[in-house]
């Protein structure tokens, strides 16, 4: 390994204690030295200089993730494009539907939401923006992977694995290769219970003039609701449609 691959250690475990907070929901400094198996001395010269900084809070001894993070993630999200042109017709989605629409774009070989709207008639989900999924467990990632090149997905898979996340979720690699042509043929993509029991979503890929996605638009809703002509062919068309949209807009503004 050379010297500018090198890890620097002390800004690892920074991170590695700023992402157990945000799993654990808050944690007192036993807990993190135990969970990071890290001296407590260690975890505790860590958190003093991440509450002095002002990115993480202290209420009685328990640390929490602070809300310096928000300002952030709220100025790297504004900086997207894709983010800022797709908004209105991410509201739109919602609000025409009744259900949750969705933006995913792909990060690190993750799928990142980036953000929702939430119609009248939603269901109350775990989803929220900054979420990162695997990507093949989304009808919104399996939009993203199948306009990439084979290569890319396959290092994707390499990196991240199949992971199950329920019984319904693709686990196998060849599988996986056939549904994304399927959803090239169709321009759609779909979930059925793949990431959330009961939950089924129609996606469609945001792509680029070389046909290469950017990010993803989807409707989820549960499944007793996405049934028949609606989930294969009405919403498909309605997804569809505002994806092309959100490319015209993202080519010309």
């Amino acid at each position: 390994m050379s010297r500018s691959d090198t890890p620097v250690n002390a800004a690892k475990t920074t991170f590695e204690i700023i992402d157990t907070l945000r799993e654990l929901d808050g944690a007192g400094v036993s807990e993190l030295a135990d969970e990071l198996d890290r001296p407590t001395s260690t975890i505790y010269d860590h958190l003093r200089t991440l509450v002095d900084e002002e990115y993480l809070i202290n209420e009685d001894g328990v640390y929490r993730v602070g809300a310096r993070f928000l300002e952030l993630g709220e100025q790297a999200r504004n900086r997207m494009k894709v983010y800022t042109v797709s908004r209105p017709e991410v509201d739109d989605l919602a609000e025409e539907t009744g259900e949750h629409s969705n933006l995913m774009i792909e990060e690190h070989g993750l799928g990142v939401f980036v953000y929702k709207a939430r119609g009248a008639d939603a269901v109350q989900l775990d989803t929220h923006a900054g979420m990162r999924v695997p990507l093949q467990t989304t009808a919104l990632g399996k939009a993203i992977l199948a306009h990439r090149p084979r290569e890319e997905v396959e290092a994707i898979l390499d990196r991240h694995g199949l992971p199950e996340v329920t019984e319904n979720t693709i686990t196998d690699r060849e599988e996986l290769f056939e549904d994304l042509a399927a959803v090239r043929d169709r321009g759609v993509s779909f979930d059925d219970e793949e990431r959330v029991g009961g939950m089924r979503c129609v996606a469609a890929p945001i792509t680029d003039s070389n046909d290469r996605a950017i990010a993803a638009l989807s409707v989820s809703g549960p499944k007793s609701r996405m049934l028949g002509d609606k989930y294969k062919e009405d919403l498909p068309e309605r997804v569809r449609r505002s994806a092309n949209v959100i490319e015209v807009n993202l080519t010309y503004s």
